[in-house]
């Protein structure tokens, strides 16, 4: 059964961002309903506030899928809602109109013009500031701003609202609009730089375990390349010698021969430099890559006069954590911390990513389990607490002494 709350936990901070922004926007259609939709109900008589109330309703609901289809644009998974975004500017005039028609051919009274004044400018003010989403360049944004403002002022002015009330009303949905604009492009200019802090982040994790491969790669050209080429040149005198009836054939053979086991011999080392990690090198190496990846990491504890194969199977387990916390989590912050006492050593690694190598009975811990029986050593990894994980490798006294 899943923990409440796990869903949350799961998600890259990308991904909250984009959750909390997306219902940020659908927040506000519930403000809209509430601050200008329910008022009408006590304000008016019925038979005017319903219709007044779906319109504002339709308005809101209008906004909130325009909202949600310009994000999904801005994030490149679907085209520009036009069509969105034109129906609704239609419904925010239609809305406007008959706010506007209701306060000032409708029935009098101070609590309908009220009321009604309050739908004609929250629904452009909110419509001008959800369709800035939908638009890309600023002078667009502004464009929409000053024509909502624009529009309030044709709108109102024909119906009977006195030209001082206009210009208070226009300037009231210019400052508001542009608010909402600028709240609207902010957010999408936020989202797409959390994003994008996100990919250099992979991107520059991805550059050190490629870094990390061509230093493999040099260490092994450096091995075989002059090797190779020695048995490629002793081949062909062979060969000649050969053709020619020559007994030094034979020894130009052994000499390739010999050469090949020597090369045999350099390749298992250097495969051994990196099967066999020294625990220091592994504890700086994780911390520089953890840090290039925007992953604040502290190292502690001394590794000096650990036995090789404890220092091994350690190393391995600080590879396989960095890798997970590097593939895996959201982490901010990671502590290495390694102990030393009468009873052995142990190795804590924790994280605030709820990062760690795959599952219990996963392949990631059950290779690492491998590794430390051969030492007598045990792990145990998991959550201790909410949005953290700790992985804790300890060997025993016998093993270390």
């Amino acid at each position: 059964m899943r923990e409440p709350g796990s869903w949350w936990g799961r998600k890259s901070t990308p991904a909250k961002v984009e959750t909390y922004t997306r219902w940020s926007f659908h927040f506000f259609a519930l403000i809209e309903v509430a601050s200008i939709g329910l008022p009408l109900v006590g304000a008016m008589t019925a038979w005017l506030a319903a219709p007044l109330l779906v319109l504002v309703a339709a308005h809101a609901v209008a906004c909130a899928v325009t909202a949600s289809r310009a994000l999904d644009w801005t994030r490149g998974r679907r085209e520009q809602p036009v069509h969105m975004l034109w129906t609704l500017g239609a419904i925010t005039a239609a809305v406007a109109v008959a706010a506007i028609g209701v306060s000032e051919r409708g029935p009098g009274g101070d609590d309908v013009d009220t009321a009604a004044g309050g739908v004609f400018g929250v629904v452009l003010i909110f419509g001008a500031g959800v369709i800035a989403l939908g638009v890309r360049e600023r002078r667009r944004v502004y464009a929409v701003v000053a024509g909502f403002a624009a529009g309030a002022g044709v709108v109102a002015l024909p119906l009977g609202l006195p030209a001082p009330a206009t210009l208070v009303t226009m300037l009231m949905v210019l400052l508001g609009g542009g608010f909402l604009a600028f709240t609207s492009v902010f957010s999408v200019w936020l989202l797409n730089a959390v994003y994008e802090l996100d990919e250099a982040r992979e991107t520059r994790a991805r550059l050190a375990v490629a870094e990390e491969r061509l230093r493999f790669g040099r260490d092994l050209h450096d091995v075989m390349g002059r090797n190779l080429a020695v048995i490629a040149l002793k081949s062909e005198l062979a060969v000649q010698l050969t053709r020619r009836g020559r007994p030094e054939a034979e020894e130009q053979m052994i000499e390739v021969q010999r050469i090949a086991q020597e090369s045999q011999r350099e390749v298992r080392e250097v495969v051994r430099g990196y099967r066999e990690a020294d625990l220091g090198v592994e504890l700086a190496g994780a911390q520089g890559v953890l840090e290039a990846a925007g992953i604040s990491c502290t190292v502690s504890g001394e590794v000096a006069g650990l036995p090789l194969d404890v220092q091994s199977a350690l190393g391995w387990v600080v590879r396989e954590a960095t890798t997970n916390v590097l593939r895996h989590g959201d982490a901010k912050r990671c502590t290495v911390a390694v102990q030393r006492s009468g009873e052995g050593v142990v190795l804590t690694v924790e994280n605030d990513g709820a990062a760690g190598p795959s599952g219990p009975g996963g392949s990631g811990l059950a290779g690492l389990r491998e590794r430390l029986a051969a030492v007598d050593g045990t792990l145990e990894a998991g959550p201790v607490r909410e949005g953290v994980f700790r992985l804790v490798a300890q060997v025993g006294a016998e093993a270390v002494s």
